[in-house]
């Protein structure tokens, strides 16, 4: 045969030839697993409160890993980035209630960069034996560096924070936030890994054994562990119980302006206490040990201002017990946002200054940068607050309660130092008003609920305009308020003295999970250059 019979046999007309794909498909293939990065990115999001779609997470996380696996850096950190944009802009919306959309998209994709780095570092480590191991602590080393930088840090939406009603969640009290979200990460790859290699194996008839294994120990390590945590996850009392009432007192108005009535913010909460107290002398209500108000329920300096203090110390005569105030207080040419220790008899006897104040709320970073681009910014935050440096503990009624000041609850440290420093409950005295009805009133909730078991306390949650709400230390919620309502929860409460393993080693598995992303980055980065030479000879 020549061989242009031979050409013509291979080209006969008769023979069906393959179609080449149209540029719709080519680009709907270019195009999907940008969509599927987004789409894991939104599926993560549901799975917060206010929902309790805590499972979300596990296929989310699977199907970052199917886009990422095998792909270059470049295509991680891209991929990366939209699926921290699909997780993030939802989740974030509340930022811009009352500022607009500026510093809302602004702080998403600031946030949503160190997600493009954990994208790219999960995509390079993604060819290395036992993958989802190395790639759960490459999230986790993400999350560690977004807690810190930059203005001290934004640790908003780490994934142990959509956990409170997830059976992962014993697990805080072994290592953490840390610990939990690695497990959920862990869970979420090894998922579709196992996933992935059942169908390689009905495709071809081959299994790698070593990988299977690897995959199934990847799901099923971090769920038997969260059921062998469980014994440390307890309500019961330890060092007797207390009494303690929370006081939502309400705002005369929802927004950035809420607190321009300050004196009615005080009356409120002063007028809830008073009631209280009726129902207390009419034996409808036990008598509580101690009252704890929200933060700023008294924006008017009740150590400059006469009028304040004598409400304060009549709302506290009233009640017949101490009463830990939120305030805003002026000390030597600084403002502090301050809990104060109001005794019925003595008045102010103890304070707390927040250590973890909130950049672009409490005090505005680069602000002369800021006010160049523009001066409504500025004018918003008009001084900057100082921080405390020291932890908060009251003594109340004979118990030790810890203060952890709003937006601290998202910080770990900030939590655990005031347990070490020997709080039996923790109060997270919050006011959520400048962002109305949003769902960033649930998701810190949900915080509270995380640390309330990953330390063993009770956590009270003290609102101006809600939700309230009284947490047990097995993260169980009891009592809690509507929202934009004045109200009261009583209840008796466990103290606990001893402390958890998350209490104890403090940000040690943070770092040991930091120290196992590092060395697989490094061993990926070390393949991928011994690749690269071997194919250049």
């Amino acid at each position: 045969m020549t061989a242009a019979t031979a050409i013509e046999a291979e080209s006969d007309p008769e023979e069906p030839q393959p179609v080449p794909p149209s540029r719709a498909v080519l680009l709907l293939r270019r195009l999907a697993p940008a969509a599927a990065a987004a789409f894991a990115g939104v599926l993560l999001y549901v799975s917060f409160p206010p929902r309790t779609l805590w499972w979300l997470a596990l296929p989310a996380f699977a199907v970052l890993g199917l886009v990422l696996r095998g792909r270059g850096w470049k295509a991680g950190l891209g991929l990366g980035y939209l699926f921290g944009l699909g997780f993030l802009l939802p989740l974030l919306v509340w930022t811009g209630v009352e500022v607009g959309p500026g510093p809302w998209l602004a702080l998403v994709a600031i946030e949503a960069l160190f997600v493009a780095l954990v994208g790219a570092g999960v995509a390079a480590v993604s060819r290395l034996p036992a993958w989802p191991v190395w790639a759960a602590a490459v999230w986790i080393a993400g999350e560690a560096a977004r807690a810190r930088v930059p203005f001290e840090g934004f640790p908003w939406g780490k994934i142990a924070f959509g956990q409170a009603d997830g059976v992962f969640l014993p697990l805080a009290a072994l290592g953490g936030t840390p610990v939990l979200g690695f497990a959920v990460v862990l869970c979420g790859f090894g998922l579709y890994e196992a996933v992935r290699l059942a169908v390689r194996a009905r495709r071809t008839g081959a299994l790698r054994r070593g990988a299977a294994v690897t995959a199934l120990l990847s799901v099923a390590v971090p769920v038997v562990g969260a059921l062998a945590a469980r014994p440390l996850v307890t309500d019961t009392a330890e060092d007797g119980t207390a009494t303690v009432a929370v006081i939502q007192g309400n705002v005369p108005r929802a927004g950035l302006d809420f607190n321009a009535q300050r004196r009615a913010v005080l009356d409120h909460h002063a007028r809830e206490t008073e009631r209280l107290a009726a129902e207390i002398r009419a034996g409808r209500v036990p008598q509580p040990d101690f009252v704890l108000w929200p933060e700023n329920s008294s924006d008017i300096d009740p150590f400059a201002n006469a009028d304040a203090r004598a409400v304060i110390d009549r709302a506290a005569r009233a009640v017949g017990a101490p009463i830990s105030v939120g305030g805003v207080v002026e000390r030597d040419g600084r403002l502090y946002n301050e809990q104060i220790l109001w005794d019925p008899d003595e008045g102010p006897v103890d304070i707390y200054d927040k250590r973890q104040i909130q950049p672009f709320g409490e005090y505005l970073p680069l602000r002369s940068l800021i006010g160049a681009i523009n001066r409504e910014w500025t004018a918003m935050v008009r001084q900057d607050f100082s921080r405390g440096s020291e932890p908060g503990v009251f003594t109340m009624g004979g118990t030790e309660v810890g203060l952890v000041t709003c937006y601290e609850a998202a910080f770990d440290w900030a939590v655990r130092s005031e347990v070490r420093d020997g709080a039996q409950m923790i109060s997270v005295p919050s006011n959520n008003a400048t962002f109305g009805r949003s769902e960033m009133t649930y998701q810190q909730l949900a915080m509270s609920r995380i640390r309330a078991v990953e330390h063993s306390r009770t956590v009270t949650v003290p609102v101006t305009s809600g939700v309230s709400a009284i947490i047990m230390p097995d993260g169980e919620i009891t009592r809690r308020t509507g929202m934009f309502v004045a109200d009261s929860l009583v209840q008796e409460v466990p103290l606990r003295s001893s402390q958890t393993p998350a209490t104890r080693l403090g940000v040690l598995p943070e770092i040991a999970l930091v120290l196992v992303a590092a060395g697989g980055t490094g061993w990926a980065v070390a393949a991928g250059v011994r690749g690269r030479r071997a194919r250049d000879v």
